[in-house]
């Protein structure tokens, strides 16, 4: 009879970990590895990273989580490979091969195309993904046969770059480099190019390099977290406040601040701003977010006493 697991003793956790997805994981299942290492309380993502990806996934931990919307609104830099020819069921290497054709691209066909992807795009999302569809992602219906109807949306790409090369199997590939907004499915993009391109194609590799102002640079990896002693993990973790990069900083004094924690406006000679962090005086504590309108601070998602007692007792 095996003997029952220990129960991890959960703490209090507050920040952001960059961790460098591997291959093969979910974006789930690689955060509840990486909750259990750091034996956090409260954690959450900020937007999936297909198995077959890898790079950049911010992991939000404690008062982080409130604010883990705005990696998911923020702009995404994706490098990947396409390889042409091939056409997949899933539009990557994972898929079952659907059709062939020859391949025929110059590098002016490459110029051609990478022109008239940049900028605003219409995507019809493919069904491999974890759309939902009367609670159910649309992944599943595609597993069990069920095609759904799609409608397109609008995204943007801000920059593409595309170079002509060989695959690890010889077989004729485009790299990419692809700036662009949140909701762009790069699967799809790679299958659209190769139709451009009249010859098909399916994405054989993709890692995320950079999501708002987080870069792979700052990532560490799951063996590197694993090797760690326990205490060294937590000091892998950004503040809270990496996430608000570009917010308008405001700072009150302890009277004000307490006041704009209970809820309530504050008035002063701020210009308007939409995103405002708001800090206690001294400004190393957030308090959270708001917006000046007319020289009215108006509190946004805000940061509980316990919250930032644990934070400040951290610093």
């Amino acid at each position: 009879m095996n003997a029952p697991r220990a129960r991890v003793a959960r703490r209090p956790v507050h920040g952001v970990l960059l961790l460098d997805k591997p291959l093969g994981w979910s974006s789930n299942d690689i955060l509840q590895k990486v909750k259990w290492l750091l034996r956090a309380e409260k954690a959450g993502h900020t937007g999936t990273l297909d198995p077959l990806a890898s790079g950049v996934l911010p992991l939000c931990f404690g008062a982080a989580t409130k604010f883990s919307q705005l990696q998911l609104d923020a702009d995404k830099t994706y490098e990947a490979v396409m390889c042409l020819g091939v056409k997949t069921s899933t539009a990557d290497a994972e898929g079952d091969v659907i059709e062939t054709r020859p391949v025929a691209v110059s590098p002016e066909d490459v110029v051609r195309v990478a022109a008239q992807f940049t900028g605003p795009i219409s995507q019809v999302p493919p069904m491999h993904s974890a759309l939902k569809k009367d609670g159910k992602a649309l992944y599943e219906y595609a597993r069990a046969g069920i095609e759904i109807e799609r409608a397109p949306r609008q995204v943007q790409i801000y920059k593409l770059n595309m170079a002509l090369a060989l695959s690890d199997k010889g077989q004729s590939a485009i790299n990419l480099e692809v700036k662009c907004s949140k909701g762009t499915y790069i699967r799809t993009l790679g299958e659209d190019l190769g139709e451009a391109l009249g010859c098909g194609a399916h994405l054989s590799a993709l890692r995320r390099v950079a999501t708002g102002g987080y870069t792979s640079a700052q990532c560490v990896t799951l063996a590197a977290l694993e090797a760690m002693p326990e205490e060294d993990r937590l000091k892998c973790l950004l503040p809270v406040s990496s996430l608000l990069p570009d917010h308008t900083v405001v700072m009150l004094d302890d009277e004000n601040a307490a006041r704009f924690l209970s809820g309530l406006r504050r008035r002063g000679s701020w210009p308007d701003a939409a995103q405002v962090a708001v800090y206690a005086e001294n400004g190393q504590v957030l308090l959270g977010t708001a917006q000046v309108v007319a020289g009215e601070l108006i509190p946004g998602r805000l940061l509980s006493p316990i919250e930032i007692e644990q934070m400040t007792q951290a610093i």
